[in-house]
């Protein structure tokens, strides 16, 4: 009863990931002026692409993305929505940000739980699980719209998702039961980047010349 419990919370939280990264995707979309084709498609691309490399990666055919309609559904569902609430809810574009750091969050350690399914408690292999599950799907989003990917410039984002899965290890490590550990991850996670965009919490970057 309980395996079957986490699963379908990690199911289900799974599918919330891709919406709140769907929802980045079509924000950003409709920014760069993309009719609701284009929303669609950014929207699907930003919601299953880290996915979908995870577990092309990890060796799992066919991925998730493809074989379960509910993940492509949630994504075309979300870029229709946004698209037609986009008047109402344009100013709100800290909403887009918050939806990002949610998506990092759930992504992360949805990404690193896959990993641990598969390879038990090995740190490499759920550390890139997690960190290409979170990352993928936002790099191809700015990718697609001509920008430099925000994983690169903004405040703690691959860092944070890195602190995220190395907390969720070490809390398998001691013990905590799976479930818990990735509610507590996914929280960590998420937390630790809105308070970096908060607080403009960045790593040293290279000084130019002047």
């Amino acid at each position: 009863m309980v395996d079957f419990t986490a699963d379908t919370l990690l199911y289900f939280l799974d599918l919330f990931g891709t919406m709140a990264f769907a929802v980045t995707g079509a924000f950003k979309a409709i920014e760069k002026k993309a009719d609701i084709v284009g929303i669609v498609i950014l929207a699907t691309i930003t919601g299953i692409a880290g996915g979908t490399i995870r577990d092309v990666i990890l060796g799992r055919f066919p991925p998730n993305s493809i074989s379960d309609p509910y993940y492509i559904t949630v994504t075309v569902i979300t870029g229709i929505v946004i698209f037609l609430l986009y008047s109402r809810i344009q100013k709100h574009w800290n909403l887009f940000l918050k939806f990002d750091a949610i998506g990092l969050g759930v992504f992360t350690i949805i990404g690193a739980t896959f990993a641990y399914h598969m390879f038990g408690l090995n740190f490499l292999a759920i550390a890139m699980a997690g960190m290409l599950t979170a990352v993928g799907g936002g790099i191809l989003r700015d990718v697609f719209v001509n920008q430099v990917p925000i994983v690169f410039v903004k405040e703690l984002y691959a860092s944070a998702s890195f602190a995220g899965v190395t907390i969720f290890y070490f809390l398998l490590v001691a013990g905590i039961e799976l479930y818990l550990a990735t509610i507590m991850g996914i929280c960590i996670t998420t937390i630790l980047r809105l308070v970096a965009m908060k607080y403009n919490w960045n790593l040293p970057r290279a000084r130019e010349k002047t």
